[in-house]
């Protein structure tokens, strides 16, 4: 049992500092590029991996208290919901507003061609009265 957890053991370490690594944004790795510091704990069995721990990562803890996921590292999030985002619903409004514009122009023209239509058929009717009325 001793002899599995001597192998357990480091290939868990490596897999931890390895995975860790590759989250990691480049711009948290110290001292060495992201790819030197995934070279390392891939070839240095143990020493890399208790490496990478110990040195090659910024590590604190923010203000809060509270470390950010990776999804909002970078970028601070003021807003839950697109609802609450007053950018979001201004766009919205104009969106709509250039909808209502599309949908006026393409009413007029429907009207515009349904008269034209009317127009048409009175014409052909008119005509259709004077053949009638001619025979």
């Amino acid at each position: 049992m001793l002899r599995v957890l001597l192998y357990l053991v480091p290939l868990a370490l490596t897999i931890y500092a390895f995975i860790d690594c590759l989250n990691t944004p480049e711009d948290e790795a110290k001292h060495l590029p992201k790819i030197a510091w995934v070279f390392i704990i891939l070839l240095f069995w143990i020493v890399g991996p208790i490496a990478w721990l110990v040195a090659g990562k910024l590590r604190g803890v923010p203000g809060s208290g509270r470390t950010p996921s990776e999804w909002h590292r970078g970028h601070r999030a003021e807003y839950v919901a697109p609802d609450d985002n007053p950018e979001f619903l201004k766009s919205l409004a104009e969106d709509n507003k250039k909808d209502e514009a599309l949908l006026k122009s393409w009413e007029a023209d429907l009207r515009r061609r349904e008269e034209e239509l009317k127009r048409q058929e009175e014409e052909k009717a008119e005509k259709r009265e004077k053949k009638d009325g001619e025979d």
